[in-house]
C-alpha cells in the first residue's frame, strides 16, 4: 500500500482544521499585516524559490527509483506513464533550477499552485470510499485547491488580482476570513465527532 493510503480521515481533519483555524484567525487578529504579506507575496524570489523546491521534491519522491530506502516510500505507480520515469527524474531537478533562476514574474504564486496540486493528493486519499457523508468537507476543500492551483500555475496574476479585490474592503476581508474559520471549525467538529474510527 502506498502511505496515502495509510492516512487516516480523522488525522488529517484535524491537521486541514487546525490550518483553516490558525490561518483565517490570523487573518482576523493581524489584518493589517496579513495583508501586506499577501500584496508582496506574488513576487517574493525567496519564497518562490523554498516553495518550488518543496514541490518539485516531493513531485521527485513520487517518481523515486527503488533501493532508495525511505527517499523510495512515496513512489508510487503511474500506469501508462511508469515509462516516464526515468526521463522524470533529471529533467524535475533541471526545471526546478532552470525555473528558479529564470522566471521572476509570479514565481511565488506558481510555486505554490505546484505545492497545492501536490496536497490535494493525500487529502482526496484520506477521504476515499469512507462512509461518514460528513467527509466530503476534506475532497471539496482539495477539489478547490486543485482548482486554484491550476490557475496560480497557468495564470498566476490572478491570485494578485484576488488579493486585490479582497483586501479592497475591511467588510469583504472579514466575511472570507470568517468563512474559512467557519470551514475549519465544521471540520474540527466532523473529525472529533464522526471520524475517529476512519
Amino acid at each position: 500500500m502506498h502511505p496515502y493510503e495509510h492516512l487516516s480521515l480523522f488525522t488529517v481533519g484535524l491537521i486541514l482544521s487546525a490550518w483553516l483555524i490558525g490561518s483565517h484567525a490570523l487573518m482576523l487578529a493581524k489584518p493589517s499585516q496579513v495583508q501586506a504579506f499577501l500584496k508582496k507575496f506574488p513576487r517574493d524570489p525567496v519564497i518562490g524559490q523554498v516553495l518550488l523546491g518543496i514541490g518539485l521534491a516531493w513531485f521527485w519522491l513520487l517518481i523515486a527509483p527503488e533501493g532508495l530506502g525511505k527517499l523510495s516510500a512515496l513512489a508510487m505507480d503511474l500506469g501508462e506513464f511508469n515509462g516516464a520515469k526515468p526521463m522524470l527524474r533529471i529533467l524535475v531537478p533541471v526545471s526546478m533550477v532552470l525555473v528558479a533562476t529564470s522566471v521572476r514574474d509570479f514565481l511565488a504564486v506558481r510555486a505554490l499552485g505546484v505545492l497545492g496540486l501536490m496536497i490535494a493528493a493525500p487529502l482526496l486519499e484520506a477521504a476515499f470510499l469512507k462512509s461518514p457523508t460528513s467527509r466530503l468537507l476534506v475532497p471539496f476543500y482539495a477539489y478547490a485547491l486543485l482548482t486554484a492551483s491550476l490557475f496560480w500555475v497557468g495564470m498566476p496574476y490572478l491570485f494578485r488580482d484576488a488579493v486585490t479585490w479582497i483586501t479592497a474592503e475591511k467588510t469583504r476581508w472579514s466575511w472570507f476570513a470568517l468563512g474559512g474559520l467557519g470551514y475549519g471549525i465544521a471540520t474540527l467538529v466532523c473529525a472529533l465527532m464522526f471520524w475517529r474510527a476512519y
